[in-house]
């Protein structure tokens, strides 16, 4: 039989807890819904990488607080914006010294000093073909106004690109773009410009690329733009290699927040160099296709709930935060090789996953244990049914044991006469009052209501908990049954106005049982089972006309530790399914019944 209607509820719950994730996570996924929280962990990522390598190919002439201080040292012009002959022979400088690429991040679309504006055009002339100019408006058809239009910057071999950063919705540079208007980046125009190869645009699948930051602010090589004005500088720092000339110093406001800047900003131009850097290297950071992000998440919301159907409510927590911590490591691992992938929203299912199987298998077991709770209550005492509970199995059944154990049986003697002549309700009544003396007294001596049957009670002492004394307590609880607590049932019946006197049969006996639950999916029992059941069944039936209430099997005299003075042999009796007679023991304080007498010990 394949599960209990209980698992296949359960499997039921967890398999909706694992769609549930794996929606919440895709729809989250598509929304962006963590979108800044989803970047901060790119961050996290730099960091955690730490600095790499400087670009080697790339190198900064930066207008920084070091150049304004010697162009006032040296009686120069040394407020910005520089006049732009000191551009002009910055870049007369770099050609010279072998520079790829010549990129100028500042703004030249306004005219000022004529001969000025000239002595740049013609330096720009003189460096063909390896000078790009930044540009922060651009039309709709991609042209600009640097140097007055693009039609004197064909002629002069140079090109214009677009030098607007990409900011993320918090604020933080990660991305550049490849073109805006059809103007290419300031990046991709650079790169260009340098190996003379087009940057294949479907590179930007979703028209921006990750900057792969060498670290934080200042790690790109940079020269200042005094040094190289005067020309006091080695050729090597430039030859063969990209070279961005702009503003670095934080009071000419080029500076913003980046993912390797922490609290900190760094300049626009070492982000361009960035970014340059990131495509001379061939893209060496990429986002994973979004298939594979919505692949994690579905595989991480599936995860838990349905590893768990064989798995307790802690056991489920700590696969969730196995599985974290092992998706986190990975993630560091693949974003050092290369590969940026979604972090938050698998871990958003992964959460919502094992939170929600936490809630089945808690809300589950927590009402199956109070219903075991409310089954057990019935039938052991009230201050043990947390410790029965508590040994249950998985199931939350108590397994099958073979245990020594002493079973007690009893009835009410004439009570079917009794109760032909009441009205059923009395009847039940009358019964009620009967069973709550005699399970009172068993519970009170630490034994397990096994079952009711009419009138009749079954009782097993030493299970399902281990009792090294059951015989002894059995014993109590039978002699206290068939003596104040008969006596007060009769008292009882006397105020209700019945003269009927009852009398009662116990029998006990001492052995091994198999003790378990027992039953369907839809009703469980605990009971014993084996030849000691049996035999404490027949040796109550026996009692009937023998003169005595209670029969105590020799099996459970042995097991007393210190049988009672008043103890006394009935007799060597034959029990049916036994070769051989038995030894039979009562009590001689125990009242006997009237008329008392043996005829036959094999009475059922």
């Amino acid at each position: 039989m394949g599960g209990t209607r209980r698992q296949r509820r359960k499997a039921v719950a967890l398999l909706a807890v694992a769609l549930l994730a794996g929606s919440v996570g895709v729809l989250a996924y598509a929304t962006h819904l963590l979108r800044r929280t989803e970047l901060q962990t790119l961050d996290a990522r730099f960091s955690i990488r730490g600095t790499q390598r400087p670009p080697t190919n790339v190198v900064l002439v930066a207008i920084d607080p070091a150049t304004f201080q010697e162009l006032t040292n040296a009686g120069l012009h040394s407020e910005f914006p520089f006049p732009r002959r000191y551009d002009a022979q910055v870049i007369d400088h770099l050609r010279r010294a072998g520079a790829k690429a010549i990129v100028m991040d500042l703004e030249f679309t306004h005219e000022t000093d004529v001969r000025d504006d000239n002595a740049l055009i013609e330096a720009i002339g003189r460096a063909r073909g390896k000078t790009v100019l930044a540009a922060l408006e651009v039309d709709p058809r991609g042209g600009t106004d640097v140097l007055g239009g693009g039609s004197l910057l064909h002629e002069l071999g140079a090109r214009a690109a677009d030098a607007r950063l990409t900011e993320d919705s918090d604020g933080v540079v990660r991305r550049f773009s490849y073109a805006y208007n059809s103007l290419h980046s300031l990046a991709v125009a650079a790169s260009e410009t340098a190996t003379g190869r087009p940057i294949d645009a479907s590179r930007f699948e979703s028209e921006t690329l990750p900057i792969d930051f060498a670290g934080p602010p200042e790690t790109v090589k940079a020269v200042p733009f005094s040094q190289v004005l005067r020309g006091e500088f080695s050729p090597s720092l430039f030859q063969g290699k990209v070279v961005i000339v702009g503003a670095t110093a934080p009071v000419l406001h080029d500076v913003h927040a980046t993912a390797t800047s922490g609290s900190g900003v760094m300049s626009g131009p070492e982000i361009w160099a960035n970014a340059t850097a990131t495509l001379l290297r061939g893209v060496p950071l990429t986002d994973v296709p979004g298939w594979v992000n919505i692949l994690l998440i579905a595989l991480l919301g599936l995860a838990v709930p349905l590893g768990s159907l064989r798995l307790h409510q802690w056991r489920a927590l700590l696969v969730g935060l196995g599985l974290a911590i092992a998706f986190t490591l990975l993630t560091q691992l693949a974003f050092q090789n290369g590969w940026i992938v979604a972090f938050v929203y698998p871990l958003l299912a992964l959460a919502v996953g094992t939170l929600g199987t936490l809630a089945v298998l808690y809300v589950g077991e927590t009402i199956e244990r109070e219903r075991v709770h409310d089954l057990f209550s019935r039938f052991v005492p009230a201050d043990v049914v947390d410790q029965v509970v508590a040994s249950a199995d998985d199931n939350l059944r108590l397994g099958s044991v073979e245990r020594d154990c002493t079973v007690l049986f009893s009835d009410l003697r004439g009570f079917t006469s009794f109760s032909e002549k009441l009205p059923a309700q009395r009847v039940i009544e009358v019964v009620n009052c009967y069973l709550n003396e005699m399970t009172e007294a068993i519970l009170g001596a630490g034994g397990t209501l096994i079952a009711y049957m009419g009138d009749g009670i079954m009782a097993v002492f030493g299970a399902p908990l281990e009792q090294p004394d059951h015989a002894e307590r059995a014993l109590a609880a039978a002699t206290e049954m068939i003596g104040p607590r008969l006596e007060r049932f009769n008292s009882w019946l006397a105020e209700q106005g019945h003269e009927h006197k009852f009398m009662m049969g116990v029998g006990i006996n001492s052995g091994l049982v198999m003790a378990g639950n027992i039953g369907s999916e839809q009703r469980v029992e605990y009971t014993a089972l084996g030849d000691t059941t049996n035999t404490a069944s027949r040796l109550e039936g026996m009692t009937k006309g023998s003169g005595h209430m209670l029969f105590i099997s020799d099996t459970t005299r042995e097991r007393m530790k210190s049988p009672p003075d008043n103890l006394v042999l009935v007799g060597e009796l034959e029990i049916r399914g036994r070769l051989a007679a038995v030894p039979v023991w009562t009590v001689a304080s125990v009242a006997q019944q009237p008329s008392a007498r043996h005829n036959d010990p094999d009475i059922p």
